[in-house]
């Protein structure tokens, strides 16, 4: 919203000005900053660089179709292409075509990318180690490359191969997704390799708060057949449940739970088969944006295992995790990369054995050396590099604002003579003289007056916008400055304090009495009015 009205803040007119509000604003702004009336070269380029942006604004605001673009995009949408036809005429038309031609670009964007996911698993076994057959028992990997092919239809095409000891296996996959509705989808997917099959799965939502799944499998090596369905229902804002079931070679049911909230996250299963049983449950807790920890277990006639661990996001994009397992197949620590849709994933098992000496001493000599490694290591180079980073956006920052103060008061200049002759007229008759106005981070500057503390660092966080207010100040004796538009980008403003709230200060008189306001940067600001009477 604030890049839709900074050219309504240059002209400073409300966003529902009339187009003769407009052409009177821009003569009104036209007159001081022409290059022509100008002869000293420093002031005509001054004037010359704001003549520019009054006239763009003018341009724009005062041509319906730009207007009505710029209103609704900003002028990104101006800048993107978005070109109308000469033949519309009715604002509302003109929106609908804008809409049109918004959506048409997000999907052309859409349809311009694909989506690659994949995973590298690698086993270690250090038990194999000491036997003298090496340490890695296994690798596994899988890719997949998901494409949107229109509005309804996706193509996912992916891979997988395995190795484990002296055999591997290998298969390939594609599927396609068509959305028949906004309520309903249908999937066809067909895999290659030692389970080749064909899979076709429809969705459709029941109700506001239900949805089922039905699919039939066919396996292309012994004709087996496979039918599933599967119902979902929101529980809560919350919590989903859901039932499965599976008939086939392999029949079974299971009922399943989850639940989803800013902090917490957990999940649980019961699984009935014709050829297994079992329960398993995880719970995740989230300590702060950037870290989380998990606890998991598994329990069944084929698995008894227990998973603690936790995961901390290390850049925007990349989690790492540390999972700690204890279970039939013995002790293990796996370590996971993850990276938008990719994972590396390395468990490395330590003991065949079950233990408590080994258990313990698996869990808690690698935690306190994680820990350490956290306290004194990782911890103060994550600090040291915010510093960095933080001094770095202040030094930006500060140039960024330094420019744009200069360019300020160098817009001031220009005022200054017109801004002196209106405030002197208005002396004369005892009406609105703004005596004092600064714009920017008022608050720290009140505190830093009361404990008698400023610096440079404190004044740099304002701005003096007497002249600029003075000028604005109507023939009639009033100033109006309007709501919803910031004011940093009237002329002779800047924003002095990037990302902290801004106010205006206002002191004024009024034949020969005191005033004084003080108004956020989006809020309205009308002199002289009684309740500001000090």
């Amino acid at each position: 919203m604030e890049s839709r009205r900074e050219l309504y803040a240059i002209l400073n007119i409300p966003p529902e000005a009339s187009d003769e509000e407009i052409r009177k604003a821009y003569r009104q702004w036209a007159q001081i900053y022409h290059p022509d009336k100008y002869q000293d070269p420093q002031l005509k380029d001054v004037a010359t660089e704001n003549f520019q942006k009054i006239r763009d604004a003018y341009e724009i605001l005062s041509d319906e179709n730009k207007r009505l673009i710029y209103d609704v995009y900003g002028m990104e949408g101006l800048n993107s292409g978005y070109e109308l036809g000469t033949k519309l005429n009715k604002p509302e038309e003109i929106k609908e075509e804008l809409e049109r031609l918004r959506r048409r670009k997000e999907e052309e964007k859409i349809f311009a990318h694909s989506w690659p996911s994949g995973s590298l698993l690698a086993k270690f076994s250090l038990p194999q180690y000491l036997n003298g057959d090496g340490i890695l028992s296994g690798m596994a990997m899988f890719s997949e490359l998901q494409s949107q092919l229109s509005s309804r239809n996706t193509l996912s095409i992916g891979g997988n191969l395995s190795v484990t000891g002296n055999s591997g296996a290998g298969a390939a996959s594609a599927l396609l997704k068509h959305q028949i509705s906004p309520f309903a989808s249908i999937e066809l997917m067909a895999t290659a390799g030692l389970r080749a099959l064909v899979n076709v799965q429809a969705s459709r939502q029941l109700s506001q708060h239900s949805f089922a799944t039905s699919g039939l499998a066919i396996s292309l090596r012994d004709g087996s057949i496979n039918l599933s369905n599967a119902w979902t229902r929101q529980m809560s804002e919350t919590t989903v449940g859901s039932i499965k079931l599976v008939l086939g070679v392999e029949s079974s049911i299971s009922v399943g739970w989850q639940k989803k909230d800013e902090k917490t996250s957990a999940a649980g299963d019961l699984k009935f088969g014709t050829t297994s049983i079992g329960v398993s449950a995880h719970y995740t807790h989230h300590f702060s944006p950037r870290s989380h920890g998990r606890i998991a277990g598994r329990i069944g006639s084929t698995a008894l295992e227990i998973e603690v661990g936790g995961g901390r996001k290390i850049s925007e994009f990349s989690t790492v995790r540390m999972l700690y397992t204890v279970g039939f197949q013995g002790i293990s620590w796996t370590f996971e990369l993850h990276r938008r849709g990719q994972k590396l994933i390395i468990p490395v098992l330590l003991f065949r054995e079950l233990n408590a000496i080994l258990a313990t001493s698996a869990f808690f000599i690698p935690s306190s050396l994680y820990f350490l490694l956290k306290r004194f290591v990782m911890k103060p180079y994550h600090l040291k590099r915010e510093r960095r980073k933080a001094l770095d956006k202040m030094a930006n920052s500060s140039i960024q604002v330094n420019e744009a103060r200069k360019a300020a008061e160098k817009a001031q200049k220009i005022l200054e003579i017109v801004s002196n002759r209106k405030r002197n007229k208005q002396l004369e008759k005892g009406g609105l003289v703004i005596t004092k106005a600064v714009y920017g981070n008022m608050k720290e500057m009140e505190r830093s007056e009361r404990r008698e503390e400023l610096n440079d660092e404190v004044t740099s966080q304002v701005l003096d916008v007497t002249l600029p207010l003075n000028f604005l100040v109507a023939d009639s004796g009033q100033l109006k400055l309007h709501e919803g538009i910031k004011k940093s980008g009237i002329m002779g403003f800047c924003d002095p304090c990037p990302e902290l709230p801004k106010q205006l200060l206002v002191e004024y008189t009024l034949h020969g009495d005191n005033y004084r306001v003080v108004v956020g940067d989006y809020e309205e600001l009308l002199i002289p009015q009684e309740k500001h009477r000090l």
